[in-house]
């Protein structure tokens, strides 16, 4: 019997221990936080991505190559795959340089009953910052910046702050200081911050100086702002006993600021105008932005409308897992009122 070689054994035991890093490394991240851990985590989470390209580089070769044969076409197998696996190669590092590069959206949203002292008004929408491993407080500062730079009225962070991996969530959220509007910022907490107790994160937030709203509304200006956690959004009659507790005055434009875009149809019918939103990540890459497209239909991004509501789901600023996008873009948004 013929004994692999050395450098064969060594490519197996190379891609048996990548197959189970990106595991590994979550493993770690959660109790850990030293460089050491982040740079294992963030070059596990990157061949994670890339593992997926790769695998559609590989059924892509087989079925280009099997209908070739059917058609009597003479296909050089080898040098598909070479050319195939090298694209998803590069469309891979496009997808890590897109996630880095953060845009500004902009829309305009039009309100009945919108109070006049906020017409003309602009509030800045961010979610899905994940700072953990990945993000850190630099790229905190980044998005501060220019955010600030829009000069908003209001600025709204829908959750997914954190990552939910080890982090001092103080430290992290320091940039946050800096973060002032004249009608004031507000927070509520994504599904990653309450993974387990939720409250060194919001503490960090609110002594940072931002509003944490909680199943709760708040009057700036003739418009209810109103704030409901993922926790308390995730089953549509919990939505809905919050909504009615809050005891929202259909009568006047609101703004509803929760994580997901779960329930639309449930703040829908307590009158809600408008619901802010991140969470979908616009499925982050290529295959999964299709399967969050079928799950969240018209409200997985962008500026929709159910019944008298709009909805507006962000594709968040930073990543979950393999810091890659493509398909989708990170952003902050820019919404003006009319």
């Amino acid at each position: 019997m013929e004994l692999p070689s050395h450098g064969a054994l060594w490519i197996k035991l190379l891609l048996g221990f990548l197959s189970v890093s990106f595991v590994a490394a979550s493993l770690l991240a959660f109790r850990y936080t030293n460089a050491a851990v982040r740079a294992f985590y963030r070059a596990a989470a990157v061949w994670l991505g890339l593992l997926t390209f790769f695998f559609v580089a590989a059924v892509s070769s087989w079925i280009i190559f099997g209908v070739a044969r059917l058609a009597g076409a003479n296909l050089n197998f080898h040098l598909l795959v070479e050319f195939l696996f090298a694209t998803a190669a590069v469309i891979g590092l496009y997808g890590v340089f897109n996630a880095g590069w953060t845009r500004i959206t902009r829309t305009t949203v039009r309100l009945a009953n919108l109070p006049e002292a906020w017409r003309g008004r602009k509030a800045a929408l961010i979610s899905d910052v994940h700072l953990g491993h990945v993000r850190n407080g630099s790229f905190l500062r980044r998005m501060v910046a220019k955010i600030l730079q829009e000069a908003p009225d209001a600025i709204f962070i829908a959750g997914d702050l954190y990552d939910g991996t080890a982090i001092d969530a103080g430290l992290a959220a320091e940039p946050l200081q800096q973060l002032k509007a004249p009608q004031g910022v507000y927070f509520v907490a994504g599904n990653h911050e309450q993974f387990g107790d939720d409250s060194k994160y919001l503490r960090a937030v609110e002594a940072a100086g931002v509003r944490v709203l909680s199943n709760e509304k708040v009057e700036v200006d003739g418009m209810q702002i109103i704030g409901v956690p993922y926790r308390n959004a995730t089953r549509d009659t919990h939505l809905a006993s919050t909504l009615r507790g809050v005891h929202l005055d259909r009568d006047r434009a609101s703004i509803l600021l929760t994580h997901a875009p779960d329930h639309p149809e449930i703040a829908e019918a307590a009158g809600v105008s408008l619901q802010l939103s991140g969470h979908t990540h616009l499925g982050q890459f290529i295959p999964w932005s299709w399967m969050a497209r079928r799950i969240y239909r018209q409200f997985v991004y962008g500026l929709s409308r159910i019944g008298k509501m709009q909805v507006f789901t962000s594709s968040g600023a930073g990543t979950w897992g393999p810091p890659l996008r493509l398909g989708s873009n990170p952003e902050i948004v820019m919404l003006q009122f009319e």
